[in-house]
């Protein structure tokens, strides 16, 4: 992984082999961020992607493994409890353009991924909501 800040902008790239999350939080943990808007595109040899069932409170997963297009991979970054908090959606496509999306969970990249984390100079906290089971944004 590489990446250079550019006032409140980092532009990253994330290479072969490498986790798409632990990359970001290492690049949030360098940098000192707190709030921040995340997109990318790449390549992805494995996947994590889940679906929240509001009903059951509970995510189900599927894994995937094999050359996938991440056409699009959205999200943020907040805190909860004061910790890092990564918060991602992605799509991604087969060899056949199947598309594969949800709830990111994990990734690993087979190509490269290129990332954009855009810097909001504020904390937003997260907590946990009784009703739907997921941590929502505190403000």
């Amino acid at each position: 992984m590489e990446y250079k800040r550019i006032d409140n902008t980092i532009i990253a790239r994330i290479d072969r082999d490498e986790s798409i999350a632990e990359k970001i939080q290492k690049i949030a943990t360098a940098e000192n961020i707190k709030t921040a808007q995340v997109s990318g595109i790449g390549a992805a040899s494995h996947l994590e992607i889940g679906c929240y069932q509001v009903s059951e409170k509970q995510y189900i997963k599927h894994v995937y493994d094999g050359d996938f297009e991440i056409t699009s991979l959205l999200g943020n970054i907040s805190q909860k409890d004061g910790e890092f908090y990564l918060h991602l959606h992605i799509n991604a496509a087969d060899e056949k353009g199947t598309a594969y999306a949800g709830h990111f969970n994990e990734g690993i990249i087979g190509g490269t991924c290129e990332l954009f984390i855009n810097i909001i100079d504020t904390t937003v906290e997260r907590q946990y909501d009784d009703e739907t089971g997921l941590n929502v944004f505190k403000f």
